[in-house]
Parts: structure tokens; C-alpha cells; sequence
């Protein structure tokens, strides 16, 4: 199929039209352009200038100023964001068009801020969350923390979520509206030192004050293991937290005195509790004064396997599960062997349960275990 000369010609003087529009509109408006893209780089160039400038000062400054590293990132983040902010209004104010359309948005800000609101509700949630945190600071940047069945440390805490580096080094990122209504252990906060329990089961011929004792000893030989010591008051970290000392409203960016719980002042002693008497074994806790959360589990695991090898010495046995298991066919041949012997025989040597005793229990097995 051949077109005609003249459709094509009129394609032709149509696109040359348009690349002239075009080029025109470009040689017309090239000083604007210059200026959005000159406005685009000097406003990404400056915003990473100041985020590098802000961390570098909060690294040369945290321990000299006792800047609060929460407080302070969370500031370093909105800062760069007003940047990229009025680095975007200055090019929409820029253009004519656009001018236009800015203004009339703002002339009906009401209508436009509630269909924003809709649109945005997720994003809008998380920066009214993080503002939250960052003032309330139920943790801060380097609480370790039990959060959705995962503990670790919080690495960063931003406008839209929130940083956890795991035990395993894995990175939970979580975004601050739900962070905000999760419950949150914070091993850190205002008092670093936790009791950290150590469980152990031992037979029930086992002594439970000689298996007292070496526990008690184990534990002791440990040098992560508190020693025993009054604490009155304790080192807050430096952030926005009330002091016990300063008055109602004030706020101190510094280092403060924490007074300890009453109940938790006396510390360091190490204890053994019968928690259970279990079906096979008798439950004992080790309870044991750490420094903070973040030697505890690794300790408690050295703990723990000191105590087993000292067990075996002594002689005291850590028992393991087992049942007694009675086949169905087993209980019929029982019941008919008891029909065919008159009352009160005992069933002869091929009679399946012929030990039938308290001591050895059914089918010829056992108290300790299967056979």
C-alpha cells in the first residue's frame, strides 16, 4: 500500500512543525530551564553537604556536648527534608504554569489538604509516629530492645521508620505508626542491669541443696557476674529525659542520676529456686545479676554448660524425658491370659506382662526408661 505524495508530505511539514514548536519553546524558555536544573543540583548538592556536616559534628561532638543521638538524627532528617522542600518550591514558583496551579492549590487548601490527607495517610501516619518517638523517646539510638519477638539494637530512627539490628545481624525495619503501638522491652532505659534466669532440671534421687551449691559456685566463677552491691542511683544516658533532680517540665540534655527501684538495690546475689517438681525431673532457677542485656544471653549459655560439667563430676544426674508405651494387642493378650488362669495365679513365663510389679512396672520395664 503506497501513500499519496501529499499525505506524506503533509506528515512531514507536521513534525518539522512541531520540532520547531518545540525548539522554539526552548530557545524562549532556556533561561528557566537553566535555572531548574541549576535549583535541582544546588538543592541535592546542599542537602548532602549538611547531612554530611550533621553526622560528622554528631560524631565529633556526642561525648564532648552530650548531644543525644536520637533527638539529634531525627532533627538531621527533617533538616535535609525542608531542604529538598524549598528547593521543590522554588521551582514550582519558578514556572509560570505551574505558579498557577500552586496558587489556586493554596486557595483551596482546605479541599486539597483533606484529599492529601487520604492519599497520604500511611506516610502522614509515620512522620506524626517518628516525631513521637523522637520526642517521648520510649528508646533511643542504641537501646537494645525486645520488639515483634526479636531483640536487638536500635541502629536509626527516621521520619518514616525505624532501624533494629538483630542478634544474627539481620536489619528489622519497621515503620514508626506500627513501632509506636507495638509493646516494647527496653533493656537499656534508665537502669542497664537485668536479672537473667538460667533453668535447669535435675533427677529426683539428685540432692537439690548440694545441687544448690554448685550452682551457686559456677555462677560466682563467672566474671560477667555482678558482685554484690548496694545501687542507690544509676547513669541516665544523656537525651531529653527528667531528671530525678530538675523541676516538673524541665527537661536536661545531660548525663543525670536515675534513682534506682527500691526493690532492685541490693544486687549481685545470686539465688536457686525449686520453680516445678516436672514429670521426670525437678526445675531449678538460677538467678543471676548481669550489667546489662547485651553479655546476659551468651553468659548465661557459658553458665549453664559450667553447671553440666560440674553435675557430671559430682555425680548429679540432669535426667532426660521418656514414657512407657503399651501396644493395644498387648493389653488383650494380658486380659485374656488373667480369663484362662483361675483367680489370683500368676500368669506363667509366656504371658506378656510376667513382671507386672510397682517396682518394674508393665511389660517387664522399667521406672527409667523404655527397654
Amino acid at each position: 500500500m503506497h501513500l499519496p505524495q501529499s499525505a506524506i508530505a503533509l506528515d512531514l511539514s507536521q513534525f518539522d512543525g512541531g520540532v520547531g514548536q518545540t525548539f522554539n519553546w526552548f530557545s524562549s524558555n532556556l533561561d528557566t530551564l537553566l535555572f531548574i536544573v541549576i535549583v535541582a543540583a544546588g538543592t541535592v548538592f546542599l542537602a548532602r553537604i549538611v547531612n554530611h556536616l550533621m553526622q560528622s559534628y554528631l560524631k565529633s561532638a556526642s561525648d564532648r556536648l552530650h548531644v543525644d543521638m536520637t533527638t539529634f538524627r531525627m532533627f538531621r532528617h527533617i533538616t535535609v527534608a525542608a531542604i529538598y522542600f524549598l528547593g521543590l518550591m522554588i521551582i514550582i514558583f519558578s514556572i509560570p504554569d505551574l505558579q498557577n496551579i500552586a496558587t489556586a492549590l493554596l486557595a483551596s487548601a482546605g479541599l486539597a489538604g483533606i484529599i492529601i490527607g487520604f492519599a497520604a495517610q500511611s506516610t502522614l501516619s509515620n512522620i506524626i509516629a517518628g516525631l513521637s518517638l523522637a520526642i517521648f523517646q520510649p528508646f533511643r539510638v542504641g537501646d537494645r530492645v525486645d520488639i515483634m519477638n526479636e531483640y536487638g539494637k536500635v541502629t536509626d530512627l527516621n521520619l518514616r521508620h525505624t532501624v533494629v539490628t538483630t542478634w544474627d545481624n539481620r536489619r528489622l525495619i519497621i515503620p514508626n505508626s506500627i513501632i509506636s503501638e507495638e509493646s516494647i522491652i527496653n533493656w537499656t532505659i534508665e537502669d542497664p542491669a537485668v536479672i537473667w534466669a538460667i533453668d535447669i532440671g535435675i533427677s529426683y534421687d539428685a540432692d537439690i541443696d548440694l545441687a544448690r551449691r554448685l550452682m551457686i559456685e559456677e555462677a560466682r566463677k563467672h566474671p560477667e557476674v555482678m558482685t554484690p552491691h548496694k545501687l542507690e542511683y544509676s547513669i541516665v544516658k544523656h537525651g531529653l529525659r527528667k531528671s530525678d533532680s530538675t523541676k516538673p517540665g524541665l527537661r536536661n540534655i545531660y548525663p543525670v542520676l536515675y534513682t534506682v527501684d527500691p526493690d532492685f538495690r541490693e544486687r549481685g546475689d545470686v539465688e536457686v529456686y525449686v520453680t516445678e517438681l516436672g514429670d521426670f525431673a525437678v526445675n531449678m532457677r538460677l538467678l543471676v545479676w548481669f550489667k546489662d542485656r547485651s553479655v546476659a544471653y551468651s553468659s548465661g549459655c557459658k553458665i549453664r554448660e559450667t553447671i553440666k560439667k560440674r553435675f557430671d563430676k559430682e555425680g548429679i544426674e540432669i535426667p532426660f524425658p521418656y514414657r512407657t508405651i503399651v501396644y493395644k494387642k498387648d493389653i488383650e493378650m494380658e486380659k485374656a491370659t488373667f480369663e484362662k488362669g483361675s483367680p489370683g495365679e500368676v500368669p506363667g513365663d509366656n504371658a506378656p506382662f510376667r513382671n507386672h510389679t510397682p517396682e518394674n512396672g508393665m511389660n517387664g520395664q522399667s521406672k527409667d526408661g523404655v527397654e
